[in-house]
């Protein structure tokens, strides 16, 4: 059962009871999804990336409100989306209706997510032109794919309610499919989570938190020398 909490910007956010933490920052679900996923995350891959195409792999897709942000983002910009999100356990349509998330994006945006989740749980869709979302209900250790992505989105719930997210393998299974020069983002940063993403051949950068804290990471993948 997921409980709706409303979060100290306005937002909403949905509470896990099995895990025991909110699917977003309690200081800020929007603010957070805005900060970590969008500023420092899409924004800075659609600079490094600048061919007006962008494909991006979230890890834990839960409410939605990541894939919300990035597909109003591309739409107004007009920069071709590809998203994949993994979610082992997805929401039913009603919980994400009931976030209220239809406040923060165009009703084109919205709609296209209500009206398409169901069959984006089984194959890739056109939400709108140029847009495509596919969400494989899988967990992240068995996910496996051909494609490398530009971005990840890496938004587990925290390593004190799910350490299994965040061993030094999940993150090296993860950062497999990211492109050389590809961008890993996150909301946490850790001794830990360094060392595993360094050890790895990517580039760390700790960057202002979002609201409640104080820091945040992102890690760029080595280039291999041709």
């Amino acid at each position: 059962m997921n409980k709706l909490i409303q979060t100290a910007d306005g937002s909403n956010t949905l509470y896990n009871e099995s895990i025991g933490e909110n699917y977003h920052s309690k200081h800020g679900a929007l603010q957070e999804s805005k900060h970590v996923f969008i500023d420092a995350g899409l924004k800075h891959a659609i600079a490094s990336f600048p061919d007006k195409e962008i494909s991006v792999l979230e890890v834990g897709f839960g409410t939605g409100l990541n894939f919300l942000m990035s597909i109003s983002h591309c739409a107004e910009h007009q920069i071709k989306l590809q998203y994949i999100g993994l979610e082992a356990f997805p929401l039913r349509i009603e919980e994400l209706e009931s976030t209220g998330y239809a406040a923060y994006v165009p009703d084109t945006v919205w709609n296209s997510l209500i009206d398409n989740y169901g069959k984006a749980l089984l194959q890739a869709v056109t939400m709108l032109p140029d847009q495509q979302l596919k969400i494989v209900q899988t967990y992240l250790h068995r996910f496996q794919t051909e494609q490398r992505f530009d971005l990840i989105y890496f938004d587990a719930f925290s390593v004190q309610h799910q350490p299994e997210m965040w061993t030094d393998e999940i993150i090296a299974h993860t950062c497999q499919f990211l492109k050389p020069g590809g961008i890993f983002v996150t909301y946490a940063i850790t001794g830990k989570l360094k060392r595993a993403l360094k050890s790895v051949g990517f580039t760390i950068e700790k960057l202002p938190g979002a609201p409640g804290k104080r820091e945040m990471l992102r890690a760029t993948k080595a280039i291999e020398p041709k």
